[in-house]
């Protein structure tokens, strides 16, 4: 009876170091394999903290490289609207020595008429290039008929063609052009005259009028300076 109690405590000690065995080494099996190791773990984590330094590196050379085309793209555009420009100002520059250049300039003081050859305010007859009276049409004391002029006052300019003689004593007195009624009452203030006779304003003569000979008639006269009637 002893011995069998005896056996009984034996087996059943035998059987609890055997099942502490085997859950023991379940445990530490189950350990080593699945749980991490301290530097496997700390190798993860340092991976995941460059990768997520990297993406912004990413978007941040994304970034730049967008602002350096959006700013490469403005300045070729700023370059294309100077050299338009640039363009432009020179066609204008041509267009304007295209012009005809004068050959001869001067200042005068000029008076006005109307000489159609009707006898009106004292007319003395028709113009004595043979031309109908017109605008445009001027009177030199000396310079050739046909004569192509230029006139410029108060930052207005006509060009014409000298198409009579005249002014008469006047010139002695340095009035050295007669204008037509329209062109005289342009050059004063943009007008128009009140009648072909009539420059319709109390001014019977303008100072400092630039004159340009841009080229010579080939009528009766005298190329160069004017000079008096007579």
């Amino acid at each position: 009876m002893q011995q069998r109690t005896i056996n009984r405590v034996l087996t059943g000690v035998t059987g609890a170091a055997l099942a502490g065995m085997l859950v023991g080494g379940v445990a530490a099996a189950s350990h080593d394999d699945s749980a991490p190791k301290p530097d496997k773990l700390l190798a993860q984590q340092q991976d995941m903290a460059a990768l997520k330094q990297k993406a912004p590196e990413k978007n941040t050379s994304s970034k730049t490289l967008a602002e350096s085309s959006s700013k490469s793209a403005s300045t070729e555009s700023d370059a294309k609207k100077a050299d338009a420009k640039a363009s432009t100002s020179k066609d204008a520059k041509k267009k304007a020595d295209k012009g005809p250049k004068a050959i001869l300039s001067g200042t005068t003081t000029a008076s006005y008429f109307w000489d159609d050859g009707s006898g009106i305010n004292g007319d003395t007859g028709a113009p004595a290039s043979g031309k109908p009276m017109q605008k445009g049409l001027f009177a030199s004391p000396s310079w050739p008929m046909n004569t192509k002029v230029k006139v410029t006052y108060n930052g207005r300019s006509v060009t014409g063609f000298i198409g009579d003689r005249g002014p008469g004593a006047p010139s002695h007195d340095g009035v050295m052009l007669d204008l037509d009624t329209y062109t005289f009452r342009y050059l004063l203030d943009g007008g128009k005259p009140d009648s072909k006779y009539d420059a319709g304003t109390g001014e019977g003569h303008l100072q400092g009028v630039k004159w340009q000979v841009l080229s010579w008639g080939s009528g009766a006269g005298t190329k160069g300076e004017p000079q008096p009637l007579g």
